[in-house]
């Protein structure tokens, strides 16, 4: 019994794949660590049913407050503009 058992253990890896036992053995004890966990955590929090309870204040922050118009705005001539931002010819020595 034992030895079929061991063949169809075998067998079924094969078929999952290289590293169905490893996988059996980590659920298995996840499963097991999971029983040393506490069912509930203690926070000690504010109530919220408490009016006198202290919060961290709030403040308001635009999310447009950098933007600033740009028009209307009279254009410029292209060669004038393009002449500014170009790199200045290098003088002969």
């Amino acid at each position: 019994m034992l030895t079929l058992l061991g063949a169809e253990f075998a067998a079924a890896s094969i078929a999952r794949g290289r590293h169905f036992l490893f996988y059996c053995l980590l659920a298995s004890a996840a499963l097991a660590l999971s029983g040393c966990m506490p069912a509930t955590t203690y926070v000690a929090a504010a109530n919220p049913a408490d009016p006198a309870a202290k919060t961290a204040r709030t403040s308001y922050r635009s999310t447009i407050a950098p933007y600033t118009g740009l028009r209307p705005a009279a254009p410029a001539p292209w060669r004038d503009r393009n002449d500014a931002v170009a790199p200045q010819p290098k003088q002969d020595r």
